[in-house]
């Protein structure tokens, strides 16, 4: 009912893909290529803890027809304004400034960072001050946080090497060409867990910035004129989090209770500034 009044009062245009959604057309949805948050598992089958939420809450508005299209990370939010797809379903960080661009949904999960390694650690890489005050590179996925959390963080353009996603920099890592992979710990681990070549660098010194303790808060990505969709989509999303069917859902990806958001917003994370 909710939704029906606030469609009323909606201009038409904002309201496209939602309708579309009520009437039981396909969804298009963005993933990155990434372990946990999106990925094509062994069997070429998308899944991961933000496509297997988007698609609850998608048939709970009212279609389980979903297309997924996979690219590269920082094309995900070019791609949703483009129209390539409806939402963002990558696990994607909240920041600031990616709300000057487009929506988000409330956090689905909260993380901190990690890094993945050589097996042993050659060069006892356990933080961002170890890559700053060492002669050794970093690599960091094109469009995500970690390129600007090692600006942030003091350390030199020359130590950053940009990969287009994580199957690239495992194979980097491999090849010497970087010393550390940086990423969530989430994905760092999941990495380590299929190469016995590279590890997740234990114990890791949390990332702090400017006396900020660094963590990421993921969630759902729409456009600017789609409101009443990201709307609709979030009051779902609201209900949904936290429940023994959503932790039974996320678990065999890592997520758990450890990583539930609390009381994090959109709204607020978009302020963080």
């Amino acid at each position: 009912m909710t939704v029906c009044v606030l469609l009323l009062f909606m201009p038409a245009a904002w309201a496209d893909t939602l309708q579309r959604i009520q009437q039981g057309e396909t969804v298009t949805i963005g993933v990155a290529n990434e372990i946990p948050y999106g990925y094509l598992d062994e069997k070429g089958t998308v899944t991961g803890e933000a496509p297997e939420i988007a698609k609850v809450i998608l048939q709970q508005l009212g279609t389980e027809s979903v297309e997924v299209v996979i690219t590269e990370f920082g094309a995900l939010i070019p791609g949703l304004k483009a129209g390539r797809f409806d939402l963002i379903a990558a696990g994607m960080y909240i920041t600031p400034k990616r709300c000057r661009q487009i929506q988000f949904s409330n956090p689905t999960y909260a993380i901190g960072e990690g890094f993945l390694v050589p097996t042993g650690n050659p060069k006892k890489l356990h933080g961002y001050d170890d890559i700053k005050a060492n002669s050794v590179k970093l690599g960091v996925m094109a469009g995500a946080v970690e390129y600007g959390y090692a600006r942030d963080f003091g350390i030199g353009l020359q130590k950053l090497v940009t990969l287009p996603d994580y199957p690239s920099g495992v194979a980097a890592l491999k090849a010497g060409r970087v010393d550390a992979l940086a990423g969530t710990s989430l994905t760092m681990a999941q990495l380590a867990q299929k190469d016995t070549r590279v590890e997740l660098a234990q114990p890791f010194t949390p990332l702090v910035i400017d006396g900020q303790s660094v963590k990421g808060f993921g969630g759902f990505g729409f456009r600017k004129k789609d409101h009443t969709l990201s709307q609709a989509f979030n009051q779902q999303l609201t209900t949904y989090i936290g429940t023994e069917a959503h932790l039974a859902l996320i678990e065999p990806f890592g997520f758990g209770r450890h990583t539930l958001p609390g009381t994090a917003t959109a709204e607020a994370l978009c302020k963080a500034d």
